[in-house]
């Protein structure tokens, strides 16, 4: 079972919980452009992972009554809390104390583990440990959502004051891949969104920018691995 809630961090953040099912297979996770920090149990064990910015869809195993709670950094914030550069985790899951010394993430550990609601422990900890502008001057939140609307790259450099290579080169830090990569994945949520609420495949291709309903179903399959019918379908 998966649920979520803004985050009181604000920015954008999301607290989510999902439990592994009986029978349910491996989730699915999609490329969303963002970073989560996530606290697992199961198994008799219990620690931190992180989860970098994905370029393809991931799928996240777990026995039964595996446990998970996690705070999702909308796209640009994570490195702020996690101290390092997106490109570094682009598709990949590393406990935390790969990033951060062992001794202060066993501290962390045990405060979470004590805590009678984790998602709020997790809260409390993003909040001590992020240091806007620890990276270097952070790309606007601006340059996500301009992106996300469908500006164009030239456009959404120059409203940033920067040239595009420069915009390219920020974008690696605070989002883990380019900007035209990063468009085209937040088109793919936003045109997931639009299907998910029942508008037809033809209709969400012309409104979320694609070429036609071929192109959507191709960029699904890319970045989903699957087509957009079975996404729709639930869990696979």
């Amino acid at each position: 079972m998966y649920r979520e809630r803004p985050s009181t961090l604000g920015g954008g953040a999301v607290l989510w919980t999902r439990t592994a099912a009986p029978v349910a297979g491996p989730a699915l996770v999609l490329p969303d452009g963002c970073m989560d920090l996530i606290w697992r149990e199961g198994d008799g064990a219990a620690g931190f992972l992180v989860a970098g910015p994905d370029t393809r869809a991931q799928r996240d195993a777990g026995r039964p009554g595996t446990a998970w709670t996690g705070l999702r950094f909308a796209p640009g914030t994570g490195p702020a809390v996690l101290g390092v550069p997106a490109r570094e985790l682009r598709d990949q899951r590393v406990p935390l104390d790969a990033l951060w010394p062992g001794a202060r993430v066993r501290r962390l550990a045990e405060r979470v583990a004590e805590a009678a609601d984790r998602g709020a422990a997790l809260e409390e900890l993003a909040a001590r440990t992020r240091t806007p502008g620890r990276l270097g001057r952070e790309l606007h939140p601006a340059v996500a959502r301009a992106l996300a609307a469908g500006r164009s790259v030239a456009d959404v450099a120059r409203e940033a004051g920067l040239s595009e290579r420069q915009l390219h080169r920020r974008s690696l830090d605070a989002f883990g891949y380019g900007p035209k990569t990063l468009a085209r994945i937040l088109r793919f949520q936003r045109a997931l969104e639009r299907a998910r609420a029942g508008r037809p495949p033809a209709e969400v291709a012309a409104v979320t920018g694609y070429a036609d309903q071929a192109h959507l179903a191709r960029e699904v399959r890319a970045l989903a691995g699957v087509p957009l019918g079975t996404l729709l379908r639930g869990p696979g």
